[in-house]
């Protein structure tokens, strides 16, 4: 990066340029350095094509290791491969992180991907029959109970077009005749109209009165509560069905019994959302299927007399009726109840394009709150443990930090082992005592109480079988979802049958990428492929790979990648638009302009 001023001498009257034909420094430490001798490089194109997969994500996984590409037939080894010989001597992946606050490049495929899962529930596609467009569909809004009076924005009627920029006139927060004091001392009134980011929001007007054991507790069980409401649902549209002379239908199941089930069933998609409070509430798309004679799997539409009315009832009378106590804890004998709250939104979807609640709407809304977690309670942290838990928990502190420090408090061993000393003692005769004796199973001769061979048998067949979950201390995860306020569930929950999942998507996407790579490939001959001249039905690449790493080499090959990767966005973004023109229609992600 030489000078390009001119070599002219200097004087010491008039100004010279002699001097400034000079070579700017170039310091390796610094971002703009490093991503400077990165570009000097002579590999710099192919290094920018080999992090293509991988450029804009924040920190990127690195691997190493030897991929082989092997005939299926023969089992002949066609290619072979070493990360030794690439860019960086490693293979870069995305790190596949939903939330937008960790790695925004990965959180918009993932929002990008729970759009087209969500959006084909409703009107068909990637698989879905476009039937599902004519099935009755509620968008849902589930609302935990109060704990405890918080600030908060109430707009009695919204004015604005646009609710992400709401100006409309707020109502008073908490406003009472009379100045009345809570048990602490401290005011119990609000008379302030809270602005759409005012930090108080969802803060309690006094945080010993708040609740926040039982709201951590909520969190934890909200799952299971979702799961009740759910099977309340289906029995109540099964006893509709019955009323309304609807006959049963069996089906034979994967065993070849035979099961009479209900000719309707539910099949729902939902985002569990944080609020600025830290309790959970749940957004969900319910959407009303039949259920097919033979063929359990297939997606059909409910039987005729089925309509939005009775999905609407029927959950609305599932998430008052359901409510349950939790187990019983040292601090709680008879456990916390655990039940909505009192604010149940139901409203039809409709697939036209037109109406109040659109599939693009809810499919997008549910989409953008998947990739978000606790960042509306101000906290962000990785899983907490008891080195770290003391930054972050404080029984005497903020909100968040107490509700962190109710998580662990609650979440604390239940129960202590046994002293020595008064453990019952075994007074069966010890093992070289026992005379020698053949087991009738194996025909092993041991001295031993219990047949060793037997046992080993029997406790590799105990080794193959899933883990059963942990019965003892149902509270012990809230240790474990510290970080999390207590909600240990998936922020994207999807029936079976409602749409495809996330696998298929990115199998789809992995599947594109190969072709276009091989048709590039055929474009420019001498381009090195992994697979050159192979059928991919007929070979198979084999990669014994190892975590080598975490992040970019340097802060200059995060700049380079991130820019590549804008770059590319935007070259999509303008084919997107540039198709749509063509095809005079409006591209996906953009309302149309207003008249």
């Amino acid at each position: 990066m030489a000078s390009t001023l001119d070599l002219t001498p200097r004087t010491a009257l008039a100004r010279g340029v002699g001097s400034n034909a000079d070579t700017t420094p170039v310091y390796d430490y610094t971002t703009a350095g490093s991503a400077y001798l990165r570009s000097t490089q002579p590999d710099y194109y192919g290094w920018l094509d080999h992090v293509r997969a991988a450029a804009g994500c924040t920190r990127p996984i690195r691997l190493a290791g030897q991929l082989l590409t092997v005939e299926q037939s023969t089992g002949r080894v066609l290619d072979q491969r070493h990360t030794d010989a690439m860019p960086d001597a490693a293979i870069y992946t995305a790190c596949g992180n939903r939330r937008a606050t960790v790695c925004p490049s990965c959180a918009h495929t993932y929002q990008r991907d729970a759009f087209q899962l969500l959006r084909a529930g409703l009107v068909g596609g990637k698989g879905v029959p476009e039937t599902v467009a004519a099935h009755p569909a509620v968008f849902a809004t589930f609302t935990a109970p109060s704990f405890g009076t918080v600030h908060a924005r109430v707009v009695r009627k919204h004015t604005c077009r646009n609710r992400r920029r709401c100006d409309c006139r707020a109502e008073p927060c908490h406003a009472r005749r009379s100045l009345g004091l809570c048990e602490h001392g401290r005011p119990a009134v609000c008379w302030a109209r809270h602005e759409p980011g005012d930090a108080v929001l969802g803060q309690p007007l006094c945080l010993d009165c708040y609740d926040h054991g039982h709201q951590v507790v909520w969190n934890l069980f909200s799952g299971e509560l979702w799961h009740r409401t759910k099977q309340a649902a289906e029995r109540w549209l099964a006893k509709l069905a019955r009323r309304r002379g609807v006959p049963r239908i069996a089906v034979v199941t994967a065993s070849g019994k035979t099961r009479m089930v209900a000719p309707v069933r539910l099949s729902p998609g939902k985002v569990a959302e944080l609020q600025a409070r830290g309790a959970v509430h749940f957004h969900a798309i319910a959407r009303l299927d039949g259920v097919h004679p033979t063929d359990p799997t297939a997606v059909i539409p409910p039987p005729p007399g089925f309509d939005v009315d009775d999905l609407v009832d029927a959950l609305r009378h599932a998430a008052a009726q359901i409510a349950f106590d939790t187990p019983k804890h040292p601090d709680r004998p008879g456990g916390w109840p655990i039940t909505w709250g009192k604010q149940i939104d139901l409203r039809p979807i409709t697939t036209s394009g037109h109406g109040e609640v659109t599939d693009g709407m809810v499919a997008g809304y549910l989409a953008k709150y998947a990739t978000k977690s606790t960042e509306a309670t101000g906290h962000t942290s990785t899983r907490l443990t008891a080195d770290t838990i003391g930054n972050y928990a404080d029984p005497d502190g903020d909100h968040t930090a107490r509700l962190i420090d109710a998580c662990w408090r609650i979440g604390r061993p239940t129960s202590t082992p046994v002293p020595l000393s008064q453990r019952p003692r075994d007074h069966r005769p010890r093992p070289g005592f026992i005379p020698a004796w053949e087991c009738p199973d194996c025909g092993t001769h041991t001295r031993y109480a219990a047949c060793p061979v037997c046992i080993a048998r029997r406790q590799a067949a105990l080794d193959t079988k899933p883990t059963k979950p942990a019965t003892s201390n149902p509270y012990a995860r809230l240790r474990r979802w510290a970080h999390m306020l207590g909600f240990g569930g998936h922020f994207l929950t999807k029936a079976r049958r409602y749409s495809v999942t996330f696998q298929l998507l990115r199998d789809t996407r992995v599947s594109y990428r190969r072709h276009e790579h091989h048709h590039q490939a055929d474009e420019h001959p001498d381009t090195l492929r992994t697979v050159d001249h192979h059928d991919d039905d007929t070979t198979l690449i084999v990669g014994t790979l190892t975590f080598a790493g975490i992040g970019w080499h340097t802060s200059g090959d995060a700049m380079l990648a991130a820019t590549a990767a804008a770059m590319a966005r935007e070259r999509r973004s303008a084919g997107r638009e540039e198709l749509a023109h063509e095809l005079s229609t409006t591209p996906a992600g953009t309302a149309p302009a207003a008249a």
